[in-house]
């Protein structure tokens, strides 16, 4: 007898008996499913129990299993159903433990190396039916992985469903170094105390395809970054949840193990992931099982073989600081690097997740290159602390992120700028205006001593370009130069670190680098590099004028570049001018912005070049100083405004929510009511 197990399956039901190849895919390959129809005899696994497997799993679908698929069981977007060992019943299921002593690591540690592909396959997909389903083989979640070439991109994406959890009541999330309770090696924890999943909300996460963020603000869409995030990390995670219905506040609490340890070394043709589900009973006042004993303990079994637990009580241990809601996922088997070291370094500092190697020892560099070693630029790379302080745009103050015990200090990168100017840029397509971008760019406050340049890139709040450079520079034209910009008007690539190519996305970059190159030539002589070039103006007429062009929100422009009059009118379409007669030489005038008078650069009578000496420059500075004040005020409190905005729409929907609650309350209140009066009455007569 073949014991129907409660798993999700990323299989086809109609497979005609036929087995896989894993395919290769390559890094850049985006999510999906790709499948091969035949499975050579190279990759076929000589141990017994998977020849027992595999005969288990042509034998059940040549049985004709699609016609009795279990409503519990997940199959690439559908219900499905599937099978696994059998698995002996013990005789008391309440000591169920684990018969190994150690959870198998995969047999090769290192990533990039794990998946062991034969090249030359071609891969094939194959519906046999209107009832038939994708079959995706084990060796896909490895190539699927693959999209994440950088750790960290892994690691940001399990933060995004945590920050996406904030309008559901998630105040933190935690990541830190546990140890595998069984062989006690490093194990990655990230854990938030959002709404947490229901058994099919569960299912979905584990399964390919599935998304149900609909809000305009989510940062995930895709609903593949939790497989292509965990599987980059380590080989296995096992996953905790605890969940409460608001509507009919039932409880419930799952786990689910998604292994390629599991699947590789039990010669699965098919990803399977074992779940178990319980419900709060509020009569007993205990958890109870879903779904029947009997599956139940298949899978269960199946989790204290393969996870870091070997009992069942071990495993409810885990929710214990969960709470009434909230997910806990655990990553163990962490992969390695080519030199044969964890990839993830949790020894150089005890306040930090590092990437191992690239580590730079600063004590033995120069001072001068220590500075832009030490800039967050390039420490982003190699410190998860970095990273994480400038991932996002905007963190609401009732949300901490927790690494390793310490909360992460939100970083502002406009802080780090100086001579600040916000450029406003309105992106076309079609003849339609995409949105509106203020850019945020500036000169960072260690130039000319740092080699760093590049825009910020971010996307719903999120960073996916960091530094970007847009402009490669061999005589320092651009060099410091740093932008902040968010643009929600282009889509991300699905791992979060790069855009999609498109013909909006190629004119932002045009767009930039014409910006970077505009603001170094009007910047570049007050942070102390040498004004090569000049601006030459001709005019119709032989009389000179005395310009004063807009200054930025810090410090005024120096004009230090030859440009015609039809540069100073795109600069005049930018912030609109007034032109008025200054006084003493009547053939002088100034341009002016309106309600405001600002200096300009003298013209000399015999020489057509604007110079500025620097005393004036720093006149004008201490001029400015309170107009760059005011500005970054108003910056602050716009997007203070958006933040208070966003936060009274989700107010207002949770008051919605609560009060169809409390109408449902009153009904039932009302109805239990009637009912008493009536059995009152009953025992009256």
């Amino acid at each position: 007898m073949m014991i129907s197990t409660d798993i999700v399956d990323l299989s086809s039901d109609d497979e005609e008996g036929s087995n896989l190849k894993a395919v290769k895919l390559e890094p850049e390959v985006d999510g999906g499913v790709v499948l091969s129809k035949e499975h050579t005899k190279k990759n076929t696994i000589k141990k017994k129990n998977t020849i027992k497997q595999e005969k288990l799993n042509n034998e059940f679908v040549s049985q004709g299993f699609d016609e009795n698929r279990s409503p519990n069981v997940w199959s690439a977007g559908q219900s499905s159903s599937s099978i696994l060992d059998q698995v002996p019943s013990p005789a008391d299921d309440s000591g169920l433990t684990s018969p190994s002593p150690l959870c198998p690591a995969p047999v090769c540690r290192q990533f990039w190396k794990a998946g062991n592909y034969n090249d030359g396959v071609a891969s094939n997909v194959t519906v046999q039916s209107s009832k038939g389903h994708l079959h995706v083989h084990p060796m896909f979640l490895h190539s699927n992985a693959t999209s994440h070439k950088w750790a960290f991109g892994a690691v940001a994406e399990l933060l995004d469903n945590a920050v996406d959890e904030i309008p559901n009541g998630a105040t933190f999330v935690n990541v830190d170094k546990i140890l595998n309770a069984r062989d006690g090696s490093p194990a990655l924890l990230i854990q938030d105390d959002g709404g947490g999943m229901d058994p099919e909300a569960m299912r979905r996460c584990m399964s390919f395809g599935f998304s149900d963020k609909k809000s305009k603000s989510a940062i995930g869409q895709y609903g593949n970054g939790f497989k292509t995030s965990t599987m980059r990390l380590g080989a296995d995670v096992i996953v905790f949840s605890r969940h409460v219905n608001n509507r009919s506040s039932v409880s419930t609490q799952s786990i689910g193990l998604l292994s390629y340890t599991f699947l590789t070394r039990s010669g699965y043709n098919r990803i399977v992931v074992p779940m178990v589900d319980y419900q709060y009973n509020t009569s007993s006042g205990k958890m109870e099982i879903l779904h029947g004993r009997e599956r139940f303990t298949s899978n269960l079994s199946i989790l204290l073989q393969w996870s870091p637990y070997s009992s069942e009580s071990e495993l409810l241990k885990q929710f214990d600081d969960i709470g009434s809601h909230g997910t806990k996922v655990i990553i163990y088997n962490l992969w390695y690097n080519g030199d044969g070291r964890m990839e993830l370094d949790f020894d150089t500092d005890q306040e930090d997740i590092c990437i191992d190697g690239d580590v730079k020892k600063m004590a033995a560099l120069p001072a001068s290159k220590a500075i832009n070693e030490r800039h967050i630029a390039n420490r982003l790379q190699y410190s998860l602390r970095e990273y994480l302080s400038i991932l996002y745009l905007r963190m609401s103050e009732n949300f901490k992120i927790v690494l390793r015990g310490r909360v992460v200090l939100h970083h502002n990168l406009a802080d780090d700028l100086k001579y600040i100017e916000y450029i406003l840029y309105k992106p076309h397509s079609g003849g339609h205006v995409e949105g509106v971008v203020v850019t945020t760019i500036g000169f960072l406050k260690e130039a000319p001593d740092v080699n760093i340049h590049g825009f910020n890139v971010y996307h719903k709040n999120r960073l996916i370009l960091p530094f970007w450079r847009v402009v490669s520079y061999s005589d320092c034209r651009g060099r410091g130069v740093v932008g902040i910009l968010e643009a929600n008007f282009i889509e991300p690539t699905h791992n979060k670190q790069d855009f999609e190519r498109t013909s909006v996305f190629q004119k932002l970059e045009a767009r930039l680098k014409d910006m970077t190159w505009e603001y170094w030539d009007c910047h570049c002589g007050l942070v102390g590099y040498q004004v090569r070039k000049q601006f030459r103006v001709t005019t119709p007429s032989k009389t000179p004028f005395n310009i004063t062009v807009p200054a930025g929100t810090e410090h005024p422009q120096m004009l230090n570049q030859r440009v015609p009059l039809e540069h100073l009118r795109m600069l005049n379409e930018r912030v609109p001018f007034t032109v008025k007669e200054t006084k003493g030489r009547p053939e002088q005038f100034t341009l002016e912005t309106p309600g405001k008078s600002r200096e300009g650069v003298c013209m000399k009578r015999k020489a057509d070049v604007l110079t500025e000496d620097e005393q004036s420059v720093r006149a004008r500075q201490q001029n400015n100083q309170q107009d760059n004040v005011l500005l970054e005020q108003n910056m602050k409190l716009r997007v203070n405004c958006s933040e208070y905005e966003k936060r009274e729409e989700e107010l207002n929907l949770k008051a919605t929510q609560l009060r169809s609650n409390i109408q449902e309350v009153e009904l039932e209140i009302k109805r239990l009511l009637d009912e008493l009066k009536s059995l009152e009455a009953v025992k009256v007569e």
